[in-house]
C-alpha cells in the first residue's frame, strides 16, 4: 500500500479539530476579551492574556480528553491567567532590599524637589497621598517605613533599639512599600 504525500498532508480528524477550534474562537472571542478587559486595565496585557488562553485551549483541545463546557473552561483559564499576572506584578523586586542600597524608595517615587513649581506641586500632592496611605498601615509597618525613609535610620540601628530582627524589619518595610505602590498607582496613572 502506497500512500501519497497528499494523503499524508490531509488528516480529516485534525482538520475537523481545526474547524471546531476556529468556531470556538469566533464564538467566544468577544465575550472573553470583554471579560479580560474589565479586569485588566492595560489593553496590551489584556490581549496577551487572551492569546495565552486561546493558545492553552488549542493545546488542551488536541489532547485525547474532551473539554466539557468549553465556554466555562475558557473563562476559568482566563481568570487564572489574570490572577497569575497580578501575582507576578506583586512579586517585582523592590528598588532597595538591603542596607547596601543608598537610595530610598520614597525619594525615587517623588518628583525632584528643585524641578520647578509644577514638580513641587506634584511632590506635595504625592506626599499628601503617601501620608494618607501610611495611615492605613499597621503601626509596626508604618513605624519602620518612617524610621527608614524619613528619619534615615538603618535597619541595624532599628533592630538594636527594638530587639526585632533585621529580616523582620525588612519584611515590614517591604509590606509598607507594596501597600504604598498599590495605593499610589492610581495617582501615577492619572499623571501619565
Amino acid at each position: 500500500m502506497d500512500t501519497s504525500l497528499a494523503q499524508l498532508a490531509y488528516d480529516p480528524p485534525m482538520a475537523e479539530q481545526d474547524l471546531r477550534i476556529t468556531e470556538t474562537f469566533v464564538r467566544e472571542r468577544r465575550r472573553l476579551a470583554n471579560f479580560i478587559r474589565q479586569r485588566v486595565a492595560d489593553p496590551g496585557e489584556a490581549e496577551d492574556i487572551l492569546q495565552d488562553v486561546f493558545f492553552e485551549f488549542v493545546e488542551a483541545y488536541r489532547l485525547p480528553e474532551a473539554i466539557e463546557q468549553v465556554g466555562a473552561w475558557l473563562f476559568r483559564v482566563a481568570r487564572n491567567r489574570i490572577v497569575d499576572r497580578f501575582r507576578k506584578k506583586r512579586e517585582e523586586p523592590l528598588p532597595q532590599t538591603d542596607e547596601a542600597a543608598d537610595e530610598l524608595w520614597l525619594e525615587q517615587a517623588l518628583p525632584v524637589a528643585d524641578g520647578g513649581p509644577e514638580a513641587a506641586y506634584l511632590r506635595s500632592m504625592l506626599l499628601e497621598a503617601t501620608t494618607a496611605a501610611l495611615q492605613e498601615l499597621p503601626a509596626s509597618q508604618r513605624d519602620v517605613f518612617i524610621a527608614h525613609e524619613l528619619d534615615g535610620r538603618s535597619f541595624k540601628d532599628m533592630a538594636a533599639d527594638s530587639g526585632v530582627s533585621v529580616n523582620t524589619l525588612l519584611g515590614q518595610k517591604r509590606s509598607a512599600v507594596l501597600h504604598l505602590r498599590l495605593r499610589l498607582q492610581a495617582f501615577y496613572d492619572e499623571l501619565s
